[in-house]
């Protein structure tokens, strides 16, 4: 394997160094000049550059197998390497469900194949998420897939004594249950968040309790069965006061927070732009507030994309018809720039600390999130936070076009992904896969 040397960047955001890889892990690290590095050695120029532990995301679509119209294991995971990310988990609600042993491994084994990123598929919690029944859990935590994390994501498991099963289940081997928090009887035929704007649209409304609920719920059970729960993508106020008050008392529950309901809100709608239409919902200015101070004071541990790809038959028909999700691994960096950092809320050790250390902590993973240091794994991103780009979607990776973001200046860019001391982005632009 080739040598690199990263000269003159800054480790999240501090005083320049030069990083010397070697076979995959960093060999050493030192003031810019100091490094004895081998003569084929490539140097790759960071002056100007944030360096991060490669990005990990909790809360990835890959839609393989089943729906590879709209994303692809191998194009997904292009999209995340162009986005900065060395490791997603992939959502069970693929076709077939990943609910088997067999259906995780094909899709870790396609992810082994690609050589842009770690795979890590994430497993059913109930046989088809239709809620009915367990899956097979054990089997799919002892599969080559090593499985830790469960979701039904996409439906919510409503059921509260398979809930509390599940959580029993995992604690087992240390996994964990990540819950799509939505009282389904609360949401039939929901279109957008309730509240004032759904009353003048004439959309059905989602409320918050729908979601805040469940979440009280769950938290109350994993302290009961002293387990590990995680929210997907909390989206409002009444959530994060739930997650706070669990914490406080040492409930082992974590959050994440998708990058879009940091940014946008409810007023989006009002275009009747499919888009926008998304699970949970947009909320209000209220909720994002409090989100975006819910990740400075550690209440939510995470970002997580939930990186939603569609085909375009799917998502740009009448807003009642268009399928919910919307695309996040190529952006998901810039938006927590614009913010959380340009705003002045947290620095880049807060960013490396959100986007992948403690991802990396929740889910056990021993070779990404940690620090940029002497004998780490070289799994790195390196972003440049200077200049405002306006986003098109035309130009992503990702099959998937439904990029809320259209025309939307962003700040920052990927400049390179180092992906187990290779760089699959370099310059900017996709390079070489590992396996290649």
């Amino acid at each position: 394997m080739s040598s690199y040397l990263i000269s003159t960047v800054s480790p999240e955001g501090s005083d320049p160094v030069d990083l010397l890889i070697v076979d995959g892990v960093i060999q050493s690290v030192g003031e810019p000049g100091s490094l004895d590095a081998p003569e084929d050695v490539t140097v790759v120029d960071g002056t100007g550059l944030i360096a991060l532990p490669g990005l990990v995301d909790m809360h990835t679509h890959l839609r393989q197998p089943g729906h590879e119209d709209a994303e692809t294991v191998e194009t997904g995971t292009r999209a995340a390497a162009k986005g900065g990310y060395t490791a997603v988990f992939a959502m069970a609600n693929s076709k077939p469900v990943a609910d088997t042993a067999g259906v995780v491994e094909q899709v870790w084994q396609l992810g082994q194949d690609a050589g842009w990123a770690d795979v890590h598929p994430v497993g059913a919690v109930t046989v088809g998420l239709e809620g009915q029944q367990l899956s097979e859990i054990r089997a799919m935590a002892e599969s080559r897939a090593q499985v830790r994390m469960f979701s039904d994501d996409g439906k919510c498991v409503h059921d509260p004594v398979l809930m509390r099963r599940a959580l029993e289940y995992v604690k087992s081997f240390d996994g964990l249950v990540a819950q799509h928090a939505q009282e389904p009887r609360l949401t039939e035929g929901a279109q957008m968040n309730e509240g004032v704007v759904s009353a003048e649209l004439g959309l059905t409304g989602w409320p918050a309790v729908a979601e805040e609920a469940i979440i009280a719920r769950d938290v109350l059970l994993a302290q009961h069965v002293n387990s590990r729960l995680h929210i997907c993508h909390l989206s409002t106020k009444g959530s994060v006061e739930i997650v706070r008050w669990a914490k406080e008392r040492g409930i082992n529950v974590t959050a994440e927070v998708t990058p879009h309901h940091l940014l946008l809100t409810e007023e989006l709608v009002r275009t009747f732009d499919p888009v926008y239409k998304v699970n949970p919902p947009l909320r209000t200015d209220e909720d994002v507030i409090a989100l975006r101070e819910a990740v400075v004071d550690g209440t939510i541990d995470v970002i997580g994309t939930d990186h939603a790809p569609h085909t375009i038959e799917d998502k740009e028909s009448e807003w009642s018809c268009a399928a919910m999700g919307m695309t996040g691994l190529e952006t998901a960096l810039s938006v927590v720039q614009k913010t959380l950092v340009d705003t002045g809320m947290i620095d880049w050790s807060t960013v490396a600390r959100i986007t992948s250390r403690r991802p990396s902590e929740i889910l056990r993973l021993r070779d990404q999130g940690g620090a940029l240091e002497a004998g780490a794994p070289a799994n790195i991103t390196l972003w440049n936070p200077a200049g405002e780009t306006p986003v098109n979607p035309e130009t992503h990776v990702s099959k998937g076009r439904n990029s809320p973001y259209k025309g939307m200046p962003l700040p920052g860019s990927v400049t390179a992904t180092f992906y187990r001391g290779h760089p699959v982005v370099l310059d900017g632009q996709l390079n070489t896969p590992l396996s290649a």
